[in-house]
């Protein structure tokens, strides 16, 4: 139970903020037991530079649930207690000195080789100081949590994560300005919107409702800052119960076994599809598919901005069109390097689609180059 004296200090939590809460979870769990066993990282370092009180009030149950925080700690405690040759790092800081009092009641203690360093301050000031530490940090690994409240972001805060051994999780609000920006009167929102956007105030006003042109700004943004060297982005919107698109979390690596895994956990928390999104229409409602190397096909509806197995099923057969024998291990490769289609954790259900929905017959051949019988696909010449 809450007490009545921290009654103010604990937020309301909608059922796509829990969600987040879930999907972060997930993919710690997994990202944490893979760095355990990379040689080069002795040092896994979670930061959270705007924690809030770590315990929220689940809006449709009412019942008490655990924030981010709390839940990457409890984590990240039995990663160390599995791994005791590996040391865990957890940063939390709020500029409220009375929500980090609060989380700290809701934290494990430490131990030997897990430690909670608690801070408060401005969420800018905090990375500005530890952001630099990183440069001369071998075998660290970490992951930087930046949740701000509405459409603020400071990317130069924010360099130094991208430029090292570690990834990013930014959520980007984006209905703040497609709610407030063409409404923006006072000089300190408009300075908020062109430090967000690096743009200036007059050249962001035409995107006005345009969702799509913020997360278009903001992946040109980290382009340009993680240098030359590959990177890779996967964002995946969160949806209100009034079906409207809060915010999206974008993961930022230049790892590509951390971008396939974060596609997964995505997939996996929303219940197999890419967003938090009600789909209403009928997923099942058959359609005429045009696509190339598909047209005059039957197939299924498609929602951009919720997308379903059927959807990657779909996507797989207009990209293999026409194909004979393709080995399997070339579809999920294919899939790897997909923005929101992840190749792994839905293998079975993307196979019986492509096989019940567009014909794919597959069969399993001994491979004399591999030594290992392999599954073959054929997927039928539909033009």
């Amino acid at each position: 139970m809450v007490n009545k004296s921290s009654k103010s200090l604990i937020s309301k939590a909608s059922q796509h903020t829990i969600k987040k809460f879930e999907l972060i979870e997930e993919y710690v769990k997994s990202w944490a037991q893979k760095l355990m066993l990379n040689n080069f990282c002795n040092t896994l370092v979670f930061i959270d530079c705007m924690c809030n009180s770590g315990i929220y009030i689940n809006d449709e149950k009412g019942q008490q649930t655990e924030g981010t925080p709390v839940r990457v700690a409890k984590v990240l405690l039995d990663v160390a207690r599995n791994y005791p040759g590996k040391n865990i790092e957890i940063y939390l800081n709020d500029i409220d000195p009375l929500r980090v009092k609060e989380i700290k009641k809701h934290l494990p203690s430490d131990e030997r080789n897990f430690r909670i360093i608690t801070q408060v301050g401005d969420a800018s000031e905090f990375l500005h100081i530890i952001g630099p530490q990183l440069y001369d940090a071998k075998y660290l690994h970490y992951f930087l949590l930046y949740d701000p409240y509405d459409a603020s972001i400071d990317w130069e805060a924010l360099f130094p994560f991208f430029r090292n051994w570690g990834e990013v999780l930014i959520n980007h609000m984006v209905s703040d300005p497609v709610r407030a920006i063409t409404q923006a009167k006072r000089k300190s929102t408009k300075e908020k919107y062109e430090n967000t956007y690096l743009a200036d105030f007059e050249k962001l006003v035409p995107y006005g409702s345009d969702k799509k042109a913020y997360e278009k700004r903001v992946r040109e943004i980290i382009t340009t800052l993680k240098g030359s060297r590959k990177y890779y982005v996967a964002a995946f919107p969160f949806y209100n119960s009034q079906n409207s698109q809060v915010y999206s979390l974008l993961h930022c690596t230049s790892n590509e076994e951390g971008f396939k895994l974060y596609k997964k956990c995505a997939w996996k928390v929303f219940g197999g599809q890419s967003s938090t999104k009600h789909l209403h229409s009928n997923p099942d409602q058959l359609v005429m598919d045009f696509g190339v190397g598909t047209s005059g096909i039957i197939s299924t509806q498609t929602d951009e901005s919720c997308f379903t197995v059927r959807d990657i099923a779909k996507y797989l057969s207009r990209e293999f069109a026409g194909r004979q024998d393709v080995l399997l291990d070339e579809l999920w490769d294919h899939l790897d390097s997909h923005p929101v289609f992840p190749s792994d954790g839905f293998r079975k259900e993307i196979r019986a689609e492509l096989k019940s929905m567009y014909g794919v017959k597959q069969r399993l051949e001994y491979n004399p180059t591999t030594g290992k019988k392999e599954y073959l696909l054929s997927f039928q010449n539909r033009d």
